[in-house]
């Protein structure tokens, strides 16, 4: 079962959890790799005699500063800020930078910690890290988000570079705040090294494809998952959690590709459309005027607004948590088992428990881990890199067909890692040791580093 550590790995990973007391999200991120390393050091026992676990679980590095502002009102706020460079082994730190009042160190580690596998089965050279603050954007006006950004990065400057750390959006953190954070950083070094950070503008420095990345690169690998099974995503019905900018452009690609999302949410309830969700809509409510997933409702006939609601309970094929971190319990993966749910691919960063992913193993459910489905953001980031080191621009479409390769090598990778080590059909598996052997080899070659 995912969760179940082996007994060689078990005195590990409580020594792990003594060291780090309290951080749960990293407890879990950590608990569901090592449940499938078993079989992975068994074959490759010298793995487990350099102690690669314990050095792949202690962070190179962990940064973590003041961030003083000052609002419209000229009232003086301070925050936290974090950086957590977790594992350079296969290059430069590589991850985004998250502002939300619940961010702490647990949850940076966590996600630095995902990311190390994550940005390994990419197959790029980058290593993994995380960032970001326990600032809540919400309901500040831009000038105020601009002071923060610039007093985050007058600090954080200092730590980055092409080579050293590489940062990006994510929750909190668009292309406009990334604007005034490589502003400031450039400011800060009288240097235009375009290739410090990625999710830019277009007419700066940035890619094509990246704002859509995640959204497109997760419909692609479950495309690749209904493939593998003579299957296609034509005519399924989807619900998709969240509606931001993964879960906007997850619907935009899976109407692309002939299926139909009936459902959207956000943190104060569920848009239900049988009709199918106008995506348009929902971008301009959520990207233009900022609003809630309630007004929706309002425009659009036939749909109906949930507050409070239970996504989970609407009957769909294929279901996509693009949300937040344990959005999916065990209630809800048991309620898309029984309204006849076949496929489950995490959008978002671990948002699903353990229980519940054991249920739908259980249940014959299809799922896919966001370290593998939703790794097209940073395997376009890469991209941005790319085009930046050559001081070019590449074209919408030669970009996505890029992004399309990759989530299908990263796609091939985690089915037939699966099948070779016992579990076929068994994604978590697949990804977890695929990128696992990945870093754990290099960090092996590299010596004691």
């Amino acid at each position: 079962m995912i969760g179940d550590i082996d007994e060689t790995l078990e005195p590990i990973f409580h020594e792990v959890v003594r060291r780090n007391r309290g951080e749960t999200e990293f407890h879990q991120a950590l608990r569901e790799v090592m449940s499938s390393l078993g079989p992975a050091l068994a074959r490759h026992p010298k793995l487990l005699e350099r102690k690669v676990i314990q050095r792949l679980c202690e962070p190179e590095r962990q940064i973590i500063f003041r961030v003083p502002w000052q609002d419209d009102q000229g009232e003086v706020h301070v925050n936290r800020g974090f950086r957590v460079q977790f594992n350079s082994v296969m290059g430069p730190y590589k991850g985004g930078l998250r502002f939300h009042p619940r961010v702490y160190l647990g949850v940076i580690k966590f996600l630095a910690f995902e990311q190390i596998f994550k940005n390994a089965l990419t197959g790029f050279a980058i290593g993994g890290g995380k960032g970001g603050a326990d600032f809540n954007p919400k309901g500040r006006s831009d000038d105020e988000i601009m002071r923060f950004c610039q007093s985050f990065m007058t600090e954080l400057y200092r730590h980055l570079g092409r080579l050293t750390d590489v940062p990006a959006g994510d929750a909190g953190v668009g292309t406009r705040e990334i604007g005034w954070l490589f502003g400031q950083y450039k400011r800060l070094t009288n240097s235009y090294e375009s290739g410090v950070i990625t999710g830019k503008g277009l007419g700066w420095g940035g890619s094509h494809v990246r704002t859509e990345a995640t959204g497109y690169g997760l419909v692609y690998f479950v495309q690749n998952m209904l493939e593998a099974r003579d299957d296609d995503i034509h005519g399924k019905t989807c619900v998709v959690s969240g509606s931001g900018n993964v879960a906007i452009y997850t619907m935009e690609k899976i109407h692309a590709l002939g299926g139909k999302v009936v459902a959207c949410s956000d943190s104060d309830g569920v848009v239900h459309d049988p009709a199918g969700v106008d995506v348009e809509l929902v971008k301009e409510i959520k990207e233009v005027r900022r609003g809630r997933i309630e007004e929706y409702a309002e425009h659009r006939t036939g749909s109906e607004y949930q507050a409070d609601g239970n996504i989970w309970g609407i009957r769909c094929d294929i279901a996509l948590p693009c949300a937040t971190e344990n959005e999916l319990d065990t209630d809800g993966a048991q309620a898309l088992i029984d309204n006849g749910c076949t496929l489950v691919a995490e959008g978002a960063n671990m948002p699903a428990t353990l229980e519940a992913i054991n249920a739908l193993h259980q249940a014959g459910v299809l799922f896919a881990p966001g370290k593998a489905a939703n790794a097209g953001g940073v395997a376009t980031s890469a991209l941005e890199m790319q085009q930046n080191a050559a001081r070019d621009m590449w074209s919408f479409e030669h970009t996505e067909q890029r992004l399309a390769a990759i989530m299908d090598n990263i796609h091939r990778c985690c089915y037939e890692t699966a099948e070779e080590y016992g579990t076929p059909g068994n994604y978590m598996h697949g990804a977890n040791i695929c990128s696992f052997l990945r870093v754990g080899q290099e960090m092996v070659a590299l010596g004691l580093t």
